[in-house]
């Protein structure tokens, strides 16, 4: 498990660690039952606190993508998959947010965004 960490962001470090790990369980990088490092192990991996990893580690527990046992370590939670989508589907509304700004701002009409999107959705690789 690789996590970066950007100091060119005015993302908090517990953040980027959350949202990096949040991605690899979402993706299946990381699948329900497999171990995640202990928080003093990712701390001296990425150069950070302890403290930052144990925020970190807090947020992903509170959210249900981890669950901590005491003398065990930490470990990928059961996932739900309605709750799986709607956390895809948060990140799919703020990229379109971005999207529909920056059309708006730039004077591209709704109607040629809609083309781009169906576009975009129906491509296959």
């Amino acid at each position: 498990m690789e996590i970066i960490i950007s100091s060119n962001t005015n993302k908090p470090i517990y953040e980027q660690i959350t949202s990096q790990m949040k991605a690899m369980i979402m993706s299946g990088e990381l699948k329900t039952g497999d171990p995640i490092p202990s928080m003093r192990s990712l701390a001296k991996t990425i150069h950070v606190s302890v403290i930052t990893v144990q925020k970190a580690y807090e947020d992903l527990a509170r959210d249900g993508f981890i669950e901590t046992t005491v003398g065990r370590g930490s470990f990928v939670a059961a996932q739900n998959k309605d709750f799986m989508q709607e956390e895809q589907q948060k990140r799919v509304e703020e990229h379109l947010v971005q999207a529909a700004e920056i059309a708006r701002t730039n004077g591209i009409p709704l109607e040629k965004i809609l083309e781009l999107l169906t576009l975009f959705y129906e491509e296959r690789e």
